[in-house]
């Protein structure tokens, strides 16, 4: 069994742990995850498992897709794919799925997926920027101020902090405990907040730095 699985984010709530402790949790909707195809080095030159998610209707599923979920036995069309990279040859075998049941209360795991969009910022909210003056006569408030250096260098520095588009972006919590799993429900209740707004697609893998006890 590998300790991957894809799910969506439902919300934030609190729940007591088994100290009677007021824990925030992040509810997270947790496969059931089929094993759409297998990659091994013979075929594919590494190993791997493809994993989905959720389910297309018919009328929206491409035939390239609708074909792909067949050879894995599939009625429905999975919603999301992902790879899951392994180290050695894989033992899940094509149509098997992954449930909850991989992950266990206490397992310290990382959580990806894309951040919420903020559109077009300026740098005072995109980087923190100190901006000028806040007195009417200043006539400079929130703009960026220099970005070059005169005729020498003559040119803005690379990476510099500029106005432009924020969010939407791939982000990785890591070393999350998970506070409970409720595997007849498929949910996972994670402490503290991961990336995305609600329903949005996350993974759920094994911490790659959990610090062993």
């Amino acid at each position: 069994m590998i300790a991957t699985i894809l799910g969506k984010k439902i919300g934030m709530t609190q729940v007591y742990d088994a100290q009677n402790v007021l824990v925030p949790v992040t509810v997270v909707e947790a496969g059931p995850c089929p094993v759409v195809q297998i990659k091994t080095v013979e075929t594919d030159g590494y190993n791997a498992v493809q994993i989905g998610f959720g389910g297309l209707k018919a009328k929206n599923a491409s035939k390239a897709e609708t074909n792909h979920a067949k050879k894995a036995g599939l009625d429905v069309v999975p919603r999301l794919l992902n790879e899951v990279r392994l180290a050695e040859a894989p033992t899940l075998k094509l149509g098997d799925v992954i449930t909850v049941a991989a992950f266990s209360e206490g397992q310290i795991v990382d959580v990806l997926g894309v951040s919420k969009g903020k559109g077009f910022q300026g740098v005072v909210k995109k980087h923190g920027a100190a901006g000028g003056p806040a007195a009417h006569g200043s006539m400079f408030h929130r703009r960026i101020g220099s970005i070059g250096m005169r005729q020498t260098p003559g040119r803005s520095w690379k990476n510099q902090a500029m106005p432009g588009h924020m969010g939407s972006q791939n982000r990785t919590v890591q070393n999350l405990r998970i506070v409970k799993v409720l595997a007849d429900k498929n949910l996972i209740l994670v402490k503290g907040a991961i990336p995305g707004a609600n329903g949005d697609d996350v993974i759920i893998r094994s911490g790659k730095k959990a610090k062993k006890a």
